[in-house]
């Protein structure tokens, strides 16, 4: 399988240890690229859950395998641990197995513009205030993912393309949209404040890439619901990559070269 370049890949909120966690698609995407550095930014792991319960198949150590190997073969990676897995942020500033870990980064992008990188939990007004909250928010959000799994089982059965009831729900409902908005302009301001020009995090859930009061907002998504990454090309130029449309093209391209061969 031919790869594709990038000089950045940013992902996060995988949520390894979660049943939600889309591992298997995540791996897939992660064998179609080469990058130069690969940004984890927050909730990788989520401890939260497992202090619920243990839940870790082989396909959650695999991407871990993955991920450490593009490290050992000369992929640049940082962590910027998310409040799923905030115990890692004691560790800012060191390095395991190749893999830096930060609070937060300053990425300069291949035009030279200047993008701060945070997982975006610190600004969130709900996590902040109150933790006994934001958890039992967790729960419930938990459990519309697990009824997101079974409704695409049958879907992929029948021969329907993947669809996110979470997203679609999340999306609908008037507060949940005035709560993105909030997020965003909370973090534009702290970007904002930090002399940028402009910021990459996730936390949220929501891929997007949007300008704010002349900064460049971007959100990377998640891989329990959207299965999304943002990609730095080699001219600095940031997109959102939807790997459930993209992976039909890469392996309708793969069958095509196979014939032609």
């Amino acid at each position: 399988m031919s790869s594709d370049r990038y000089q950045t890949v940013f992902i996060s909120d995988i949520h390894l240890g979660f049943k939600g966690c889309q591992a298997e698609e995540l791996l897939e995407f992660l064998n179609t690229i080469e990058t130069k550095t690969l940004y984890l930014v927050g909730d990788i792991i989520d401890v939260w859950q497992m202090k619920k319960g243990v839940y870790w198949p082989q396909s959650h150590n695999n991407v871990l395998r993955k991920i450490f190997g593009m490290a050992k073969t000369g992929t640049r990676i940082i962590y910027i641990p998310g409040n799923h897995d905030e115990i890692f942020r004691e560790y800012d500033g060191s390095s395991f197995g190749n893999i830096e870990i930060k609070k937060n980064a300053i990425h300069r992008l291949a035009n030279g513009k200047q993008m701060l990188v945070m997982h975006g939990d610190e600004l969130d007004a709900v996590v902040q205030s109150s933790k006994l909250v934001a958890m039992a928010g967790s729960t419930l959000y938990d459990w519309l993912l697990k009824a997101n799994y079974w409704l695409n089982l049958v879907r992929r059965k029948l021969g329907f393309k993947y669809w996110s009831l979470s997203a679609c729900i999340k999306h609908k409902v008037k507060n949940a949209v005035s709560y993105i908005s909030n997020f965003e302009q909370a973090l534009t301001y702290e970007a904002k404040r930090r002399g940028v020009d402009g910021l990459i995090c996730g936390h949220i859930h929501h891929a997007e890439i949007s300008e704010i009061d002349g900064l460049t907002y971007c959100n990377d998504g998640d891989w329990v619901e959207s299965c999304t990454a943002l990609t730095e090309d080699f001219e600095g130029n940031l997109e959102i990559l939807h790997w459930m449309d993209r992976k039909d093209t890469v392996q309708l391209t793969v069958v095509s070269k196979d014939k032609a061969a």
